[in-house]
């Protein structure tokens, strides 16, 4: 009888592994969202400018890729030169230093006045070399070569601006004690108008070839995307003369002949 009541008032116990499995461990949820909310994140990552990409696509199917075709032109134009540069120099060997300068320097000093004397400005004058340097012999073989003396040579470039005193300027400076010629040029002393010219061919020559292409391909030029320039000039050189004799009674001849200015152009030109 005690034992019966005594059972009554005890409610039955439930398994301890029943009990344990009925409840949840706050730790094991914690580490469930924070997993999920790192996937989701990098879901959006990965997603995100995939489907930025789609609707950009979507927006301009067609793109902004600009199509471009390049030529060159060439633009020539041959002008008479008005301007002239010589190259005059003075080389003299002496025994000593003192003497070879001293003989140069009058030699040139008599060349320098008669250029001048032939309409030659002091500012169309510019000294282009100076050199001294030793003079050995070495005829003797198997021995030391001996000093014989010293060369000291003076060089002018002589800017001529009246082309029809070319020739006296040649023939007055050799008889004034010019020892070498080393050339002659010439070209336009501004040739900016005749570049203008020769660049509006270019330009005009380049705009054919691409008008060409452009018909060819099936498409039109829309526009110029750039231009890039070279410039050439090409002065009539002659190249270094002899001395004429001092003593002669003929002038020395002196073609100008004409100078070609050239300019170039690279074009990129819009087709579509």
């Amino acid at each position: 009888m005690n034992d019966m009541t005594t059972n009554d008032l005890h409610e039955p116990s439930l398994p301890a592994a029943t009990e344990r499995s009925g409840r949840r461990n706050p730790f094991t949820v914690g580490r469930i969202v924070a997993v999920t909310a790192a996937f989701s994140l990098m879901v959006g990552i990965i997603a995100g400018p995939i489907i930025a990409n789609n609707h950009t696509q979507a927006a301009d199917p067609i793109g902004t890729t600009e199509h471009t075709v390049t030529v060159s032109g060439t633009g020539d134009v041959g002008v008479a030169p008005d301007v002239a540069d010589v190259t005059l120099g003075v080389s003299v060997t002496k025994p000593t230093v003192k003497d070879a300068r001293d003989a140069a320097a009058t030699s040139m000093t008599a060349v320098l006045a008669a250029v001048k004397k032939d309409g030659v400005a002091d500012k169309d004058i510019t000294t282009v070399n100076l050199s001294l340097s030793p003079v050995y012999d070495y005829s003797s073989n198997g021995s030391t070569p001996r000093l014989t003396g010293y060369q000291y040579s003076n060089t002018i470039k002589v800017t001529v601006r009246d082309l029809t005193k070319v020739p006296a300027v040649v023939d007055d400076a050799t008889a004034a004690g010019v020892t070498t010629i080393q050339g002659i040029s010439f070209r336009l002393d501004k040739p900016k108008t005749v570049e203008a010219q020769a660049r509006l061919l270019a330009m005009t020559d380049a705009r054919a070839k691409a008008d060409a292409l452009a018909s060819a391909a099936g498409v039109s030029i829309k526009g110029v995307a750039s231009i890039s320039e070279v410039t050439v000039s090409s002065p009539i050189f002659y190249a270094s003369a002899g001395v004429a004799d001092k003593a002669a009674s003929v002038a020395t001849p002196v073609q100008a002949g004409t100078t070609d200015v050239v300019v170039q152009v690279t074009v990129s030109y819009l087709i579509g």
